[in-house]
């Protein structure tokens, strides 16, 4: 339709103009001024009463006061977010003194050896991107999935500022599955966020309560023997991160592939709550991440 084609394009301008004048500026003023913005206009959206919501059945223990703050943090750290696209590809995950602190790098290097084969997952976290950057530039060839944006001028741009992570991106969906199965095949990785709501996945708990959850995780790893490895990712002041890699999870093999899979889709819900619970303000609380 010709108006939807007019609002993509005023959408697109406007985020290339964004995108060019944080690139101007050094990694740590952009990010400054995107976590500004965001914190001072975010809180003020209707969307943000769907994320107190989620905070509030999720965490019932937080306060009117602390729910706020926590919400004023989520958009602070998803405007800075925004703001460090530009200035991914002068992240070095394995640099002394650099603006990554690595934990656990030997569960990543790990990977790498011969005939292994190993799916790493993260959420929407901090800055998300960086977990896939640290595995790449420990020298694995990596798949990594992700949901287009539905402005394809949005969509573009983002994956432009995706290719100096050095993963092949492979979109949501039965060929992007496809993709990341071949892959497998080939003997390569995968990296997927696995936080957001899978209409076609599968009900596991999650904060208490059931939700439709990714569960294609769990079925490549118990179809090719991979290794699950958790990469979390914690902001740090001055555009700056603390990387963990977790072991790799127990991946129990009963016989039964349906309840295989979902024991393992539950041990990642787990990880993704506890570092939900442990750094709240960094999580992306907009989700519809469970029935309304």
């Amino acid at each position: 339709m010709p108006e939807r084609r007019l609002q993509n394009l005023a959408e697109g301008a406007g985020a290339v103009l964004v995108y060019a004048c944080f690139r101007l500026l050094p990694v740590t003023a952009a990010s400054a001024l995107g976590g500004f913005l965001a914190r001072s206009i975010g809180p003020r959206l209707a969307v943000s009463r769907r994320a107190l919501r989620n905070l509030r059945r999720a965490l019932p223990e937080i306060d009117e006061a602390q729910g706020r703050r926590i919400i004023r943090g989520m958009w602070d750290n998803l405007g800075r977010v925004v703001a460090e696209y530009p200035h991914l590809g002068k992240y070095r995950a394995y640099e002394r003194g650099g603006r990554i602190e690595m934990v656990g790098a030997e569960h990543i290097r790990a990977q790498g050896m011969p005939g292994k084969r190993a799916i790493f997952f993260s959420g929407h976290f901090g800055n998300w991107e960086v977990a896939t950057l640290a595995v790449t530039q420990a020298g694995l060839e990596v798949v990594e999935m992700y949901r287009a944006v539905n402005n394809p001028i949005v969509d573009q741009l983002i994956a432009h500022s995706r290719s100096v992570v050095g993963a092949e991106l492979a979109a949501k969906g039965s060929a992007g599955a496809r993709r990341m199965l071949a892959a497998m095949k080939r003997g390569r990785h995968i990296a997927m966020l696995v936080d957001q709501k899978k209409n076609d996945g599968i009900a596991v708990p999650f904060f208490g309560r059931d939700a439709m959850t990714e569960h294609s995780l769990a079925v490549f790893a118990l179809r090719f023997g991979s290794a699950v490895v958790p990469v979390r990712v914690e902001r740090l002041p001055r555009a700056r991160f603390r990387l963990t890699a977790e072991p790799p999870l127990e991946v129990a093999r009963g016989g039964d592939a349906a309840a295989d899979a979902r024991a393992l889709t539950v041990q990642v819900n787990q990880v993704l709550e506890r570092w939900i619970r442990e750094r709240p303000d960094h999580w992306f609380w907009l989700h519809r991440r469970w029935p309304e």
